[in-house]
């Protein structure tokens, strides 16, 4: 059996199911089955298929087993794939054992073609929104499963554009396809579906996907899961909207869920970083009552998982649909914090053993990095705080030329409108990342703080070529830039730090890791944070934990 439904009786807390049905699968399975949320139907296609398919097969009996769950999701909604009048339209995401976000690819909207995009339009009154899905289907299948890019094609990709215009921009890039690949654009849902389900299989073997495993220690066999989701549509209407937030502050610990949120928009929109987003009071202002709703969603959330969770969810005409969640990543001040408050949050029942398995190595080098002296230099734009932490490098537009810099044993802060996954290997030896667009829930800020590299996003900074120019003043390529990812504050040259404080939280956590050494009859090991905690998590069982 190699698919699931999301309410499938596993017999076991789906939690437990990772490893099959991927985190993404094993969280959508919870959601749906144990804690009752708005989750829209789908099903999970299992890890087991995924390496089969890795392999360069295809699973005997996996076409029947996705035409049945299909069919179930037909009678669910009462639309009907593929349909010119009523079509249903689902998504097709990855989803790794252990999380790896934006790393691997997402096809929208798959089910629309030439005829079914006017039913749709029909059915909701939408000729706008229809064509903006069906050019939202091109550009994702046209990239992920065919392999070229029509983004120039499609024309703007705004939502207000107008309808001919849009529709024109369809049918350039339906022409671009057909011209460059010999073939015409699949319009047979069945074969739309099996070949992005294909494609996103196939992309946890791509080099941006490789590198992040290399990053985070993860092993390149487990493969990936593919979860199939009825689309609800954020870009549908001025009562429709979409957002990805966490239940707490990633970048501080601090108990408040901070996160972006877009009106007429669907999720890639927000992860991009390429708009300017909303923070959640700004959803409050326009939305109250299903702002009301979604904290609802974060305390159980919190509560079932006993920790930061990130949430993506979309409002479609003014119903709140949640499309996923996931343990969250988090910087190492927000670690520490988080880890010290949980225990004493009253109910929780969160174990001191098991908080100081919270905080890795990693966690303390970054809360003991050093920052900018205050006042120090001028500050020429001020960003959004992503990911703490004060850098200094040369500025570098691409990632080629970021990688070059560091080959050469320069430091680099990689300089970007918005990161895509392609910039991966270049984030992964930058000192520091700088965009113009994005905020806390762009694919910048996510893989930087889950990293702990210093990020400020959706700074007021304009990119022309190779330079940047805010506050009146140019930075050129190879110029000494320092981000302060506290502070959101960028200035030009290189600022002088400063030892980092003491954080409260360190020295609570400590305690606990000296008291968990002695109490298992260890002895102590002198002063140093990351010895005392690597003693702790041995002490616990780990093993040598000092670069966890």
């Amino acid at each position: 059996m190699y698919v699931f439904a999301f309410d499938h009786p596993h017999g076991v807390a789906p939690g437990r199911l990772a490893p099959l049905l991927g985190a993404k699968g094993a969280a959508l399975a919870e959601m749906t089955s144990v804690l009752d949320l708005p989750v829209p139907p789908g099903f999970t296609i299992t890890t087991d298929a995924g390496r089969v398919v890795a392999g360069g097969g295809w699973p005997d009996g996996l076409d029947d087993e996705i035409a049945e769950h299909v069919a179930r999701l037909e009678a669910a909604v009462g639309r009907r794939f593929g349909d010119p009048d009523e079509p249903l339209l689902v998504s097709v995401r990855s989803g790794a054992d252990r999380s790896m976000p934006g790393m691997m690819d997402t096809v929208l909207d798959v089910g629309l073609g030439d005829r079914s995009v006017r039913g749709l339009a029909r059915r909701t009154g939408g000729e706008r929104f229809a064509w903006d899905c069906y050019r939202r289907l091109i550009d994702g299948f046209s990239r992920v499963v065919i392999g070229i890019d029509v983004t120039s094609e499609l024309g703007a990709t705004e939502v207000d554009v107008d309808v001919d215009e849009r529709r024109a921009g369809c049918e350039r890039a339906l022409a671009a396809v057909a011209a460059r690949t010999g073939e015409t654009f699949p319009q047979d849902p069945a074969q739309q579906l099996h070949r992005a389900i294909a494609a996103v299989f196939s992309s946890w073997g791509t080099p941006r996907a490789a590198a992040y495993r290399a990053r985070q220690g993860i092993a390149d066999d487990p493969g990936t899961a593919v979860s199939v989701q009825t689309m609800v549509f954020g870009n549908r209407d001025d009562r429709s909207g979409t957002g990805v937030a966490s239940t707490r502050d990633p970048s501080t610990g601090e108990a408040r869920p901070v996160g972006d949120f877009l009106v007429r928009a669907q999720g890639d929109d927000v992860v991009a970083g390429a708009h300017a987003t909303d923070g959640l009071d700004g959803m409050a202002a326009r939305f109250p009552e299903r702002h009301a709703e979604l904290l609802d969603v974060f305390a159980r959330l919190e509560a079932h998982h006993r920790d930061l969770c990130e949430v993506e969810f979309t409002i479609e005409t003014d119903r709140l649909w949640v499309l996923q969640a996931r343990i969250g990543t988090r910087t190492g001040a927000a670690a520490l914090r988080m880890a010290v408050e949980m225990v004493d949050r009253p109910g929780w029942h969160l174990a001191r053993d098991e908080a100081l398995l919270r905080v890795t190595g990693e966690h303390l080098r970054q809360v003991m990095r050093p920052g900018f002296d205050a006042g120090e230099a001028e500050v020429m734009v001020v960003g959004r705080p992503a990911s703490p932490g004060a850098a200094v490098g040369q500025a570098c537009f691409s990632a080629a030329a970021a990688i070059d810099a560091a080959d050469r044993g320069d430091a680099v802060i990689l300089v970007r409108a918005e990161t895509s996954p392609e910039d991966v290997p270049a984030m992964g030896v930058a000192a520091g990342v700088l965009t113009a667009t994005g905020g806390p829930a762009s694919h910048a800020a996510v893989v930087a703080r889950g990293w702990g590299i210093p990020a400020v996003v959706g700074a007021a900074i304009h990119i022309d070529g190779e330079q940047f120019t805010a506050g009146g003043v140019t930075v050129e390529a190879g110029a000494l830039v320092s981000i302060d990812g506290s502070t959101g504050e960028v200035a030009v040259g290189a600022r002088r730090r400063r030892p980092a404080g003491q954080d409260p939280a360190l020295v609570t956590l400590l305690g606990w890791a000296d008291d968990a050494v002695a109490e298992r009859g260890g002895a102590p090991v002198g002063d140093d944070p990351a010895a005392r905690l690597a003693a702790a998590h041995r002490a616990l069982g780990l093993g040598p934990p000092s670069e966890r």
